[in-house]
C-alpha cells in the first residue's frame, strides 16, 4: 500500500494506526478485521470457574463480554490479566505442554471490521525476519501461532518437520508473512514505513486526533531498481505502539565500550565467524550477560571451538535465571549452557586459565580444572569495569577483586531498548517511572491492565514487549483487550450522534408547531 501526504479531512481519519507489523501488530489487524471469538456449543474448559462463565453467556461474542469478571481467579505466567485469560482460552492447560483443543470457535463477521493501518519497516513478521535463521525458537510451535492458522499444519502444508515441537525462527518469519495473506490483511498493511512523528493535533471541529508521519520506501518510476523515500503523513483518532524492543541494544556505559573489539549484538559474532576473523586459533571471545542471546553466543563460538569467557552479574542458581524457568527436556541446548555456567566457574583467588592454550576437542588429563566444557569459563556475580585498546577487559565482582581478561572479541548481550524516537522524549513520559529508559523487563510502558491504553495518554495503546510481554503467546491478549476497548468507544460515539440526531430532530420538530 502506498502512502501519501493527507490533509485532516474528516474522512481521512482512520479509526486505528498501529506502528510495528510483528506479530503483535498482525494480531491485532486480525482481530480489527471482523474476526471474531465465541465460546464453542461445544466447548469445554478444564478450568471450572472459566468454563462456567463463559456458559453464562454462550451467545455473546468474546468481544462483547466483562473481560475484567472474565479474568478472575485465572492464573498464568503473565502479570497482565487479558493476556493470561486470552492465553489460558487459546492454549488451555499450554503451560503444561498439553495439546488441549481451545473452546474458542472463530467467525468472520465484516460488520465488526473496524478501518485501520499497519505500519511496518519490513515485510509482516517485524523483527522474526532479522533473526538468526537456524536456531530453534524458544517457545513450543503452538506459543508461537496467530489465531485461525494452525503452525503445525502450515509447517505440513510446506512439508516441513517440527523439531522437539519447536521451529525455526526464519520459518516463524515466513509463517507470519504468510499468515497476512491468508486472511487477507495486505490491504491493511503497509511495509517499508519509518515513523518519524507520531503527535496530537487539533481539529477545526475542536476535537484532536493522532497525525503520524514518517517515510516510505517504494521504487522509483525512472529507469534502474533506485528506491527512494517518499514522506507521508496519516490521521488516526487512536494509535498502537506494537514495535517491540529489539531496536536499541543495551550498554553497559563503561569505559572503552565503543572500541571495535567490543560488539552489541548476535549478529557481529555471526559476521566475524562467517568472515574467518574468529576461528578455534583467536583469543577468547568473552559473552556478557545471561540471558537467552547470550546463550545462544556462548553455543555460536562453543561450536567454532573458539574459547569462552562468561560474565554475568547474577549467581547461577538466581530463579530469576531464565535458564532456571525452562523444563530440561524441551531446551537441550540452553540447557547445557546452564551446566556449563555452573560447572566451570572461575574460582575466586584463582589464577584465569589462558583458555587458548586448552585442548578443545578432547578432554583435558584431569589437571586442570576446567575438564567438563575445555574452552569455557564463567565469571557468574561480575561486571565489566572497562575494556581496553589493546584488547584486554577488566571484570570486577562484587567484592571489588579485579580480573583482566584477553579477548579478541566482546559481545555485550544485556537486552535491548524500543526505539521511541517519534515520540516526545522517546516515549519516556508513557513509562512506570518516567525519569528512566522505557525497557521490556524493567520499565515497561503504564497502561490499564483490561484495555492497554496508555495511562498518561488516552487513545494511545501498547501491546507486546513495551508492557513486558516478551512471548507471542501472551501479547495476543493484548490485541483482544484493544478491541473490546475500541469497539466500545465507536459504539458510545454511534450512540452520541444518534441522541444528538434525534434531538435535533425534536428541536425541529417543537420549532414548526411553534
Amino acid at each position: 500500500m502506498e502512502l501519501h501526504n493527507k490533509d485532516t479531512f474528516s474522512e481521512d481519519i482512520l479509526p486505528v494506526v498501529i506502528v510495528g507489523n510483528g506479530p503483535s501488530g498482525i494480531c491485532l489487524s486480525y482481530l480489527l478485521s471482523g474476526y471474531t471469538p465465541y465460546f464453542s456449543p461445544d466447548g469445554f474448559h478444564p478450568n471450572p470457574i472459566l468454563h462456567n462463565k463463559l456458559t453464562e453467556n454462550p451467545l455473546l461474542s468474546l468481544f462483547d463480554q466483562d473481560l475484567e469478571y472474565l479474568c478472575e481467579g485465572v492464573e498464568g505466567r503473565s502479570s497482565n490479566p487479558v493476556a493470561v485469560l486470552f492465553d489460558a482460552l487459546l492454549l488451555p492447560d499450554g503451560d503444561f505442554g498439553v495439546d488441549c483443543a481451545s473452546p474458542l470457535i472463530w467467525r468472520h463477521e465484516p460488520e465488526r471490521a473496524t478501518p485501520h493501518l499497519v505500519l511496518g519497516k519490513g515485510p509482516p513478521g517485524g523483527a522474526w525476519h532479522a533473526m538468526e535463521g537456524s536456531m530453534l525458537t524458544l517457545s513450543l510451535a503452538n506459543w508461537m501461532e496467530l489465531p485461525g492458522l494452525k503452525l503445525k499444519d502450515w509447517m505440513r502444508d510446506k512439508r516441513r518437520n517440527l523439531r522437539n515441537d519447536r521451529a525455526t525462527p526464519a520459518e516463524i518469519a515466513s509463517y507470519y508473512q504468510h499468515y497476512v495473506t491468508k486472511m487477507d490483511l495486505e490491504k491493511s498493511f503497509a511495509c517499508g514505513t519509518t515513523v518519524t512523528s507520531v503527535s496530537r493535533v487539533s481539529l477545526e471541529s475542536g476535537c484532536s486526533v493522532w497525525k503520524i508521519q514518517g517515510l516510505q520506501r517504494r521504487a522509483s518510476s525512472g529507469e534502474g531498481n533506485e528506491v527512494i523515500e517518499v514522506p507521508f503523513s496519516v490521521y488516526a483518532e487512536n494509535v498502537v505502539l506494537a514495535t517491540g524492543t529489539h531496536d536499541i541494544p543495551a550498554r553497559l556505559g563503561v569505559d572503552g565500550e565503543n572500541l571495535p573489539f567490543v560488539c552489541h549484538s548476535f549478529w557481529e559474532l555471526e559476521a566475524a565467524i562467517s568472515s574467518g576473523r574468529l576461528d578455534r586459533a583467536s583469543e577468547p571471545v568473552l559473552v556478557v550477560g545471561a540471558g537467552l542471546t547470550a546463550a545462544d553466543a556462548v553455543l555460536a563460538a562453543h561450536h567454532l571451538n573458539t574459547p569462552v569467557y562468561h560474565a554475568f552479574r547474577r549467581p547461577v542458581s538466581d530463579p530469576a535465571l531464565i535458564f532456571n524457568q525452562l523444563p530440561k527436556l524441551l531446551y537441550p541446548e540452553y540447557h547445557k549452557v546452564h551446566q556449563m555456567m555452573s560447572q566451570q566457574q572461575h574460582k575466586v583467588g584463582e589464577t584465569v586459565v589462558n583458555l587458548s592454550n586448552q585442548p578443545l576437542s578432547s578432554l583435558a588429563d584431569g589437571t586442570s580444572p576446567y575438564t567438563c566444557y575445555p574452552g569455557y569459563l564463567s565469571f557468574p556475580k561480575h561486571h565489566v569495569a572497562a575494556f581496553r585498546p589493546d584488547g584486554k577487559c577488566v571484570l570486577e565482582d562484587e567484592r571489588g577483586l579485579q580480573t583482566v581478561l584477553q579477548v579478541s572479541m566482546a559481545l555485550v548481550l544485556i537486552g535491548a531498548h524500543p526505539n521511541l524516537s517519534f515520540l516526545q522524549e522517546h516515549g519516556r513520559p508513557l513509562a512506570l517511572d518516567s525519569e528512566e529508559a522505557i525497557s521490556c523487563r524493567r520499565n515497561p510502558l503504564d497502561v490499564n491492565p483490561y484495555k492497554y491504553e496508555c495511562v498518561k495518554e488516552p487513545g494511545m495503546y501498547a501491546m507486546g514487549p513495551l508492557v513486558g510481554e516478551n512471548f507471542v503467546r501472551f501479547l495476543k491478549g493484548g490485541a483482544l483487550a484493544i478491541v473490546c476497548d475500541i469497539a466500545e468507544k465507536r459504539s458510545k460515539k454511534r450512540q452520541e450522534k444518534c441522541t444528538t440526531s434525534s434531538l435535533n430532530i425534536q428541536l425541529t420538530n417543537c420549532a414548526l408547531e411553534a
